[in-house]
């Protein structure tokens, strides 16, 4: 397998040149997608559940702007968790990727139950 050209589920062509193996990781995202309901209590989690959903689709972060409406830097704020970001990109990036936000009460596991997810 080493050193032959592959092509992922984005259409794009790699060399392949580690373990065959690699290829779990796309069957496990594949997975987890099609059953997408995650819990998000900080800004990074956010960002990481909305950085998956991109890539989900093989978006670039210029891509999921354009449909946003947004600069690609706000993407970039919003995927690292890092600055705050105004609640109306977050809303417009969630609606871009036909996502949505809610609303409900606190399950009480302990906090670090919640970042053993992410």
């Amino acid at each position: 397998m080493a050193g032959e050209h592959i092509t992922d589920i984005c259409g794009i062509s790699h060399k392949v040149v580690l373990w065959p193996l690699t290829h779990i990781d796309i069957l496990c995202a594949m997975a987890h997608s099609a059953t997408m309901s995650d819990l998000a209590r900080t800004p990074k989690q956010i960002g990481t559940i909305i950085q998956r959903a991109r890539k989900k689709r093989c978006w670039t972060q210029t891509q999921l702007a354009e449909r946003a409406g947004l600069r690609q830097e706000t993407i970039s704020v919003i995927e690292s968790g890092e600055k705050p970001s105004k609640l109306a990109s977050i809303l417009a990036v969630l609606a871009a990727l036909d996502l949505e936000f809610r609303i409900g009460e606190r399950s009480k596991g302990a906090g670090q139950d919640i970042e053993d997810l992410f």
